[in-house]
């Protein structure tokens, strides 16, 4: 079988499919480290992603492997780690809210110790358990899902899927990180509106402190602004006064893969073949991963 994509989504999936036994083959059109996932935050939290009970179980799901995870942070990448989601109340959230471990009200908002994926270091290292149960990455361009020569197909394209399925309702929704060497600060902190196109957060991660964001729908551009990196520092250092004199390291550009709903679901092919979709995870895919990886897998094979 063949899944095409190799994000977090697509990665994670292809684990899960390979340690069920399954012969995979990942085909990519960029290798992993130039995905959207390898410039994501990185901080588990459902954002900017539909249908909310949906994803508050694969969310969940997937909180439980992150939480094992973090056992080995500097084998997977995952730690756990103290922070606050400022302005947000637990009654505007869902059931699922009410899962999370330690999540509880302060006078700010919700407090809570969560993952946070360092993603390059985790996609690293999904290739290597991917390899370790027998699959294989290619670097591969595909203009047809149902040519694809395999009897299952997973499309885990992310953004690609608008193009390629085509679906018109993928649209991106552009992110800019800024990363400045981290003077200090060992808390994540969001101040986070889900219709707005700035945000304030920061997460510390090992190679600096991430400083955020953007939410700029229908952008299509990958090319830092100058200008939105200069607001973004001096959003986050009204939070964190130190942060105003960090240096700066990098500058990172993502487009999410917004859509109204994920899209997770079995579609027949011409002589018996399956597709799985499995696309359209917005500001959340790391956060869903197993969940959805998991469900995947479970449309590509049945139960009996």
């Amino acid at each position: 079988m063949i899944v095409v994509g190799s994000g977090v989504v697509g990665l994670t999936t292809a684990v899960v499919l390979a340690e069920s036994g399954r012969r995979v083959r990942v085909w990519a059109r960029e290798p992993a480290e130039r995905t959207t996932s390898a410039v994501a935050g990185g901080l588990w939290w459902p954002y900017r992603i539909e249908p909310e009970p949906l994803v508050g179980a694969w969310a969940l799901e997937s909180l439980a492997v992150f939480g094992e995870l973090a056992d080995r942070p500097e084998e997977t990448g995952v730690r756990l780690v103290d922070g606050v989601h400022r302005g947000t109340r637990l009654d505007e959230l869902g059931a699922w809210a009410g899962r999370v471990p330690g999540l509880r009200a302060v006078a700010e908002g919700l407090a809570a110790r969560l993952p946070v994926i360092d993603m390059p270091v985790h996609l690293a290292w999904l290739r290597e358990r991917l390899a370790r149960a027998g699959g294989v990455v290619e670097v591969r361009e595909v203009a047809d899902l149902a040519a694809v020569p395999a009897p299952v197909v997973v499309n885990c394209t992310g953004l690609g899927a608008r193009s390629l399925v085509p679906d018109p309702a993928v649209r991106p929704v552009r992110g800019q990180l800024v990363v400045v060497e981290n003077p200090g600060i060992t808390t994540w902190f969001t101040s986070v509106g889900h219709s707005r196109d700035t945000s304030t957060y920061f997460i510390p991660q090992p190679g600096g402190l991430l400083l955020g964001g953007t939410a700029e729908e229908d952008d299509w551009s990958l090319d830092p602004d100058p200008a939105t990196a200069e607001t973004i520092v001096a959003r986050c250092a009204v939070v964190r006064p130190e942060i105003a004199g960090a240096r700066v390291l990098d500058h990172r550009v993502g487009l999410r893969p917004v859509r109204e709903a994920v899209r997770l679901e079995r579609e027949p092919l011409p002589g018996g073949r399956v597709l799985v979709h499995d696309y359209g995870h917005g500001g959340a895919g790391v956060t869903v991963a197993w969940g959805c990886a998991r469900e995947a897998a479970g449309l590509a094979f049945p139960a009996a």
